[in-house]
């Protein structure tokens, strides 16, 4: 059961969060920061220094950094010299003109570490986001290079690491430009306003949470960046809050009428004259349409014009409207932090996560 005033009382949410969940989304900064300070050690732009690769393939495997490898790629996907292959194993033709990338949280992924085994012993050059021991680290030592993660949390809440690593590689093949280093920054200010101190008036996360609290949430992108932040959204609630959401490029949601009519009726209101003790049980939840931007310009405007104008009341989430001198992938990253914490609070109010079901209740 969802508990609403849990999120407008710092002293119960603080005593829900057994597992410092929320502590560690707040470390997102963090991440980016040690992850450039990694490269930094390992000469990471230098050893990349190796002109133009014939091809960079993402490897894509379970957890938070499927998400970021999805952005990655489409931010790179507008204007990139070279293909960029997406699969979840080294292909076959892999060799010493391409370069590899790849994240996991799991360092006994025996799967990824048979496929960077092959990469590096075909010669490619191979970076990868991993812990330091384990078969997945150990397939690539001594012919990789192998960033560490420094500040340590929850697997679920890697998503800004994975994604440093792609942004830092990418940038040292002169493939994409991105402030990697602002976007720590950016990040930190994003977690400071989520704090849990911050009422739900003033605090974007818990905002967004009580949107989505008792709804099923359509995350539409109205770009493909927003598509893939909405993968990533899709996940945090899984993970934490136990929401199934879905995920699709408005193109594709207007192409599903049925669903589309359905979110067009689910924006109103609830009737506030319902009675949950009479209601239908197992009745499924009404949806909240979420159109997600993350880019600007004409074809994000046609857009978000097109499916405004049958879903009025979707709410839309553009945060290049606030960062209003961020590049895509900061505002990609802290879209995708918002949806974090949003995914956190709502796991600790429904008791998903955390220890809320053993919280006693607000006493009047």
């Amino acid at each position: 059961m969802f508990d609403d005033t849990l999120l407008d009382d710092p002293r119960r949410l603080d005593d829900a969060d057994t597992g410092g969940v929320l502590r560690a989304a707040a470390m997102a900064g963090a991440q980016v920061r040690s992850t450039i300070e990694a490269a930094n050690e390992l000469e990471l732009a230098e050893r990349l220094d190796i002109g133009r690769p014939r091809s960079l393939v993402v490897i894509v495997r379970p957890g938070a950094g499927h998400g970021a490898a999805q952005l990655l790629t489409a931010l790179l996907a507008p204007a990139c010299p070279v293909p960029v292959v997406v699969t979840d194993t080294v292909p076959p033709w892999i060799g010493a003109l391409d370069v590899v990338l790849a994240h996991t949280d799991d360092p006994y992924d025996r799967d990824l570490a048979v496929s960077l085994e092959r990469a590096a012993r075909y010669g490619a050059t191979v970076v990868l986001s991993a812990p330091p021991e384990g078969p997945v680290a150990s397939a690539v030592a001594g012919r990789g290079l192998v960033l560490s993660p420094r500040v340590v949390g929850p697997p679920e809440l890697a998503f800004p690491r994975a994604l440093t690593a792609g942004l830092l590689t990418a940038g040292a093949l002169g493939l994409l430009v991105s402030d990697v280093d602002g976007l720590a920054d950016r990040l930190d200010n994003e977690a400071a306003r989520g704090h849990l101190e911050h009422e739900s008036f003033v605090n974007p996360a818990k905002s967004l949470a009580l949107r989505i609290a008792d709804r099923t949430p359509l995350l539409w992108g109205l770009d493909h960046a927003g598509v893939a932040v909405g993968q990533h959204a899709a996940y945090a609630m899984g993970a934490h809050a136990a929401i199934v959401a879905d995920v699709a490029d408005y193109r594709q949601a207007l192409a599903r009428p049925a669903l589309h009519a359905m979110a067009a009726r689910g924006g109103d209101e609830r009737d506030i004259f319902a009675d949950p003790d009479f209601d239908e049980v197992g009745g499924s939840a009404p949806p909240r349409a979420l159109l997600l931007a993350v880019r600007s310009g004409p074809a994000t405007d046609d857009a978000r014009f097109r499916v405004g104008e049958t879903l009025p009341a979707a709410d839309v989430l553009a945060p290049a409207e606030e960062l209003t001198d961020a590049d895509d992938a900061a505002c990609a990253a802290v879209l995708a932090l918002r949806f974090e914490f949003a995914a956190v609070y709502l796991g600790l109010a429904a008791g998903t996560i955390g220890g809320a079901g053993r919280v006693a209740p607000l006493s009047l």
